[in-house]
């Protein structure tokens, strides 16, 4: 009994699982730092609604005893929240709203494939977040 016709089976399965593994390393570092990344724009986002929603009218306070936002300065204070921000590299666009109940930030950005830009070269995982916050009455 000859073994000839089988001598590249077992380097051919090896090479196929080899490119198996490389994949979904691929797809487990390339997601890992999606996750870093959104984690990272959602405290910016977080942050930036914070800032806006210390934006209080104070005249309005002052004579009427309500608590509600000046969306000019609220919008303002948010917008230069996020551009002092250190750690960008992922940030692609930033759309803040605001009305005298609350501040919304959305955060936008984009990361480039490492290891999964070997399979789809440019490629990119769009990542975007959300954050609200309202002025409130402390006490």
């Amino acid at each position: 009994m000859s073994t000839r016709g089988d001598t590249g089976t077992v380097t051919l399965w090896l090479l196929g699982l080899c490119l198996l593994l490389f994949a979904l390393g691929g797809i487990s570092v390339d997601l890992w730092r999606g996750f870093s990344a959104r984690r990272s724009l959602a405290n910016t986002a977080d942050a930036a609604a914070l800032a806006g929603a210390s934006a209080i009218d104070e005249e309005a306070y002052r004579q009427r005893g309500v608590v509600e936002l000046d969306p000019a300065r609220a919008e303002v204070r948010a917008r230069a929240h996020v551009t002092a921000q250190l750690d960008d590299a992922a940030l692609r666009g930033v759309d803040v709203h605001a009305d005298s109940d609350a501040v919304t930030v959305v955060v936008s950005g984009r990361i480039a494939f490492t290891l999964l830009g070997i399979v789809d070269p440019g490629g990119d995982l769009p990542v975007r977040v959300t954050a609200t916050a309202t002025p409130r009455r402390a006490g």
